[in-house]
């Protein structure tokens, strides 16, 4: 028992000096605001572009955000009832590299990791190989951002972020 209540307090220690070494300015500020932001319960509307732009599909869903640890660390789920889509969210600020990173895995066990720096409202996701053997990238902008609404422009790159193809847009509205 001796033990166990050392170790906890040296891991809250290090725990304190770690959120104490956190520069306190607008970049990182700017990340807090979108990570508290997104607490609560939305509404999606995701349309799904063709490489013209025009819309495709449309579906409808929902997003959930509560708080793992305050102003660091926000989990989340969302839900796509029409495509049978449900998937378990993380964001969360990383001071060490001056990032905001977002990951994202679904029931396929894909684990998607975005992370973009401090102060951008744009995620790029690490590159994958696609069916036909190359290699693509997918980048998030969050945009028109009110206290109760914003929306989030997804793009994909197939020659290594020189050009950027539409692949959807949500527009999100809270509800709680």
């Amino acid at each position: 028992m001796f033990w166990t209540t050392v170790s906890l307090t040296a891991i809250a220690a290090l725990a304190l000096r770690a959120s104490a070494s956190v520069p306190a300015d607008a970049e990182l500020a700017q990340s807090i605001e979108q990570l508290r932001h997104a607490i609560g319960l939305w509404s999606a509307q995701t349309d799904f572009l063709g490489p013209d732009g025009t819309v495709a599909k449309s579906v409808s869903g929902s997003y959930e955000y509560s708080w793992v640890m305050p102003d660091q660390v926000v989990s989340g789920r969302s839900d796509i009832p029409e495509l049978k889509q449900s998937a378990a969210l993380l964001l969360y600020l990383k001071p060490a590299t001056r990032q905001i990173e977002m990951v994202s895995v679904g029931a396929d066990g894909r684990l998607w990791v975005m992370n973009g720096p401090f102060g951008s409202e744009t995620r790029v996701s690490h590159p994958f190989a696609t069916a036909g053997g190359g290699e693509s990238q997918l980048r998030f902008t969050r945009s028109n951002v009110q206290p109760n609404s914003f929306e989030s422009h997804m793009e994909y790159t197939e020659d290594g972020g020189q050009s950027w193809q539409p692949g959807n847009h949500q527009r999100f509205q809270r509800l709680r």
